[in-house]
């Protein structure tokens, strides 16, 4: 696959490699450098499989002094650095260049405090998403983002792609669930934005950080909100005849002021795909799921669920499923959070991940079909409804070059939908480098020139993960 371009290595860069081994190992230590070719080779790539670049070399700092000693020296002589957390990144975010040093921060995983009064954790920013609900669960507490790779991912990559989740309808994203952040500049300046107050004096530069995708800096603590959990929970599984009809019936109780927890939606062959990995009790003769979790006290949930069920009713919903204990609740979100994995299994994917206004669900997911038949491939269709985040996994051979070419044209197709129809080019995965060319179908020269200028500020010479987010012919450096 060549239609992503990576920029050249730059040959004066690759020429000083054994100096900049030489001067990283004094800088962290042998154990934290990687640096054989076998090793490195585990970091070419992320979860964007499609593309591979083996870097100059890698290093798993364990505190932030060592991550701004690596980058002061990165800085100093001019070398591409490339942030890395679980690798998670659908979009391409961490692939690294052959002339850059990737700094990965797994190994800053612990939980630093838990303040309860305060409702908030400070953790390194290789702790995982899961692992801070883990960590206050038995005090009644959770943290709210939950993205499917919740199990993996961590809160470094969560904030870069300001991350969601299945229950971002009702708690927000990841934006909305952090208080500040420690983040080491391009040239090893350490700085404290935000901080444990729940809005901080000056400008929202914790607003500006988060979504960056390590264009500005690379943070090495968070600060995250943590909510007391719900009295009770309970998902109801509504089968619905027609992809359309369930975009109706989500934009009609968006429409109507009910916010559920979470709702999520499967097409038929999202269904077929995620019932024979979970055994989960989904409906198999229906074309459309749709997931709606309430929470809240008994009499709360039921009075909300009344409202939903009239409204998929008037939409012709065919089976309401109701959860009726623990383990079926439990069963019905693993065939939802193992949706990728199971799909896996099955064929090779791409997936997207556009944003639309919820109104237009039901004009999209007939044009998704419409996209994908005409490049002869498939689609299985699971996203967040609620907030009209889409997630189209578009099934391929990758090891037939002219249908993944094919599966990409049609993905650039669906993304280029979601823009036209009021929506935008990513809701929580990131640009990186899968939507980085499509940026001019979402900005015009003024916005992404108005961009360039605000990273610039950060990071004048491009040193801080090159070549993504922003289109090759527009870098000013």
């Amino acid at each position: 696959m060549t239609a992503i371009l990576f920029p050249e290595p730059r040959a004066d860069v690759l020429a000083r490699r054994d100096f900049i081994i030489d001067g990283l190992s004094k800088l962290v230590g042998p154990s934290s450098l990687v640096t054989s070719e076998d090793e490195r080779r585990a970091f070419e790539t992320d979860a964007f499989t499609a593309y591979r670049r083996m870097p100059l070399a890698v290093v798993l700092p364990t505190t932030t002094e060592e991550v701004s000693r690596v980058l002061a020296f990165c800085h100093q002589h001019a070398v591409p650095v490339v942030p890395r957390g679980a690798g998670t990144s659908l979009c391409g975010g961490a692939i690294p260049q052959e002339d850059a040093v990737v700094i990965g921060l797994s190994k800053m995983s612990r939980i630093l405090d838990i303040n309860y009064p305060d409702r908030l954790a400070t953790v390194q920013i290789g702790v995982t998403n899961l692992a801070i609900t883990n960590a206050v669960s038995a005090e009644g507490f959770f943290y709210a983002p939950d993205p499917s790779s919740q199990l993996a991912c961590t809160i470094g990559g969560n904030i870069a792609m300001n991350s969601g989740g299945a229950h971002c309808l009702k708690y927000g994203v990841t934006t909305n669930n952090i208080l500040g952040v420690t983040l080491v500049l391009v040239d090893g300046t350490i700085c404290q934005i935000g901080g444990e107050a729940m809005d901080a004096a000056g400008l929202d530069l914790l607003g500006l950080v988060c979504g960056s995708e390590g264009q500005l800096g690379i943070m090495t603590e968070a600060i995250v909100r943590i909510l007391p959990a719900a009295e009770g929970a309970r998902p109801v599984l509504f089968g619905f005849e027609t992809s359309e009809k369930a975009g109706e019936a989500v934009a009609a109780i968006i429409a109507a002021g009910i916010v559920p927890v979470a709702m999520e939606f499967m097409d038929k062959p999202a269904i077929e795909i995620c019932e024979a990995f979970a055994k989960a009790g989904y409906p198999m003769d229906v074309d459309a799921l749709l997931i709606i979790e309430v929470e809240g006290s008994e009499a709360e949930m039921e009075a909300t669920l009344a409202k939903i069920v009239e409204i998929a009713k008037k939409h012709g919903v065919k089976r309401i499923k109701e959860s009726k204990s623990a383990m079926e609740t439990a069963a019905i979100w693993k065939g939802r959070k193992s949706a990728f994995g199971a799909t896996g299994r099955i064929a090779d994917y791409i997936c997207m991940d556009g944003t639309i206004p919820t109104g237009q669900l039901p004009y999209v997911l007939r044009r998704i079909d419409e996209i994908v038949k005409h490049y002869g491939l498939r689609v299985a269709n699971v996203f967040h409804a609620g907030d009209g985040n889409l997630h189209p996994l578009i099934l391929y051979n990758v090891n037939d070059p002219t249908e993944a070419m094919k599966a990409e044209e049609a993905g650039n197709d669906i993304l280029k939908l979601c823009v036209e129809v009021g929506g935008c080019l990513t809701g929580e995965h990131g640009v990186g480098i899968e939507k980085r060319d499509l940026m001019i179908h979402q900005f015009n020269p003024a916005d992404l020139a108005q961009q360039l200028r605000v990273r610039a500020a950060f990071d004048a010479d491009w040193i801080l993960n090159p070549a993504k987010v922003f289109p090759l012919e527009g870098r000013t450096a």
